[in-house]
């Protein structure tokens, strides 16, 4: 009896990629889960340490960078099915998709820190 892999809807299609294509996409997700958890501690940090940064920006930042950190995981899934698929279709790689707003998300919460820490 064959095992079927999760999930399905990737291993369900197309041909077994190199396992090297395969290994470098598990290898970007799990690196987007460690920023998830760096943005959730910075989160954290924010408001659960005595700095000296303006109040509401503080909460305002803190409050974006645990978002992020709630968002990125999900963002990692996605793009690893996505991208797992092409390989296995043998299809042009996706594009990045979310990254960008990630990556704006982190420029903007460190600006508000950098302007609390101004005022």
């Amino acid at each position: 009896m064959p095992k079927t892999r999760f999930p399905a809807a990737v291993f369900g299609h197309g041909q077994e990629p190199d396992a090297r294509f395969t290994l470098a996409n598990e290898r970007t997700f799990l690196a987007w889960i460690r920023t998830s958890l760096a943005l959730i501690a910075a989160g954290v940090a924010l408001e659960a340490l005595p700095l000296p940064i303006e109040p509401t920006l503080r909460l305002v930042s803190a409050f974006l960078f645990l978002a992020l950190g709630v968002l990125a995981p999900a963002h990692a899934w996605v793009s690893w099915v996505r991208i797992e698929r092409a390989l296995r279709e043998s299809n042009p790689l996706p594009g990045p998709g979310f990254s960008g707003i990630l990556a704006a998300g982190v420029i903007v919460g460190g600006l508000l820190v950098g302007i609390g820490l101004l005022v």
